[in-house]
């Protein structure tokens, strides 16, 4: 299921859903199914069985498809565990619907835990993680998303950064026991109401590196190249980093170029290197690399961290359009030429 699809079905809530569900299984199997609805909930489901007219056979199958995964989600999470049904369904899905979809399989399992910690503020969570032992630290940020993770490893004390970055890409399989009492930790201490993936590995470690600005990166990759140089190099060919677009073919330059702004661009080509601003004014046209040189000129200095965050969400952009295929990334490896 595509992004695209998704925002279609974000426009019907659970309930729409479920009349349109409904519907599709036919009146006989629904009736079944309102044997095991409370009142108030059989007499609230026929007022939107009643109001559904004319959907569109694409978004019956949508919501079929849905239901489908979710019950899948609900049967591995039983079976096998929250992250070898996240690994099934990444596989099948794709990691933004995996996690979408396991994330509302959760909430009605009433799983807690590390499954909610992407609801939780980064602030707060660093509050809570940043005085505990750096093998505590890597484990809870193992668990997250890499923005989130990313948020909080920019704010750690840099002698503990590379600590964490070392244990998390050193961290396998964690002891079910160490899970359970950390997560028990978490509900008695994190504030839920203001609101696990794959444990570790070194590429986890490069995507929240990709997302926590230069100058933490290099403070971090430095740090734990004196730990394990070999780890540091390996992390280092899965990170994309802003001069890596030297990476990309003159198609995939032009691709992303029509997805992002010339203000956004021009601020990221401040600190770039020759060769970088070579190969994106040879991928636009005369105009509109006239039009991008005057606003370099025009700019006048510039503060770092701005440079680099419009560097981040550049490079944030591009790894999606990698996500959805659209374009490809140097290969298997940093360095390796592709063929088109």
């Amino acid at each position: 299921m595509n992004e695209q699809n998704s925002d279609r079905l974000d426009q019907f809530t659970g309930m729409q859903k479920a009349a349109i569900l409904m519907i599709q299984l036919g009146a006989e199997i629904s009736a079944e199914v309102f044997k095991h609805f409370k009142d108030d909930l059989t007499e609230e489901m026929t007022k939107e069985i009643i109001k559904m007219r004319d959907v569109h056979p694409m978004i019956s199958r949508l919501v079929t498809d849905e239901f489908y995964h979710m019950v899948l989600a609900q049967h591995y999470i039983l079976e096998g565990g929250y992250v070898y049904a996240k690994q099934v369904l990444e596989m099948a899905l794709g990691t933004a619907k995996a996690h979408e979809i396991i994330s509302r399989v959760q909430g009605s399992m009433g799983l807690k835990g590390f499954n909610v910690l992407n609801d939780v503020d980064p602030n707060q969570l660093l509050t809570f993680i940043q005085k505990e032992h750096p093998q505590t630290i890597a484990l809870v940020l193992s668990q997250i998303n890499r923005k989130q993770a990313a948020s909080i490893i920019s704010e750690l004390p840099p002698n503990i950064q590379s600590d964490v970055i070392y244990r998390i890409a050193n961290m396998d399989q964690v002891s079910p026991d160490l899970i359970q009492e950390v997560e028990d930790v978490l509900e008695s201490r994190v504030d839920f109401s203001s609101l696990g993936r794959k444990i570790g590995g070194v590429k986890a470690v490069a995507e929240v590196l990709n997302l926590v600005g230069q100058s933490t990166e290099k403070t971090i990759l430095g740090g734990l190249a004196q730990k394990d140089a070999k780890m540091a190099e390996e992390i280092e060919k899965l990170m994309f980093i802003f001069e890596d677009i030297l990476l990309l073919s003159d198609r995939s330059v032009q691709q992303v170029l029509g997805r992002v702004d010339n203000k956004e661009v021009a601020m990221a080509m401040k600190a770039a290197s020759d060769e970088v601003k070579n190969k994106i004014f040879g991928n636009m046209s005369e105009r509109a690399s006239t039009m991008l040189k005057e606003e370099l000129e025009f700019m006048g200095p510039v503060k770092l961290k701005d440079v680099e965050d419009a560097q981040q969400r550049i490079i944030e952009t591009i790894r999606k359009m990698e996500e959805e295929g659209e374009i490809v990334i140097g290969g298997a490896g940093k360095g390796e030429e592709i063929v088109e």
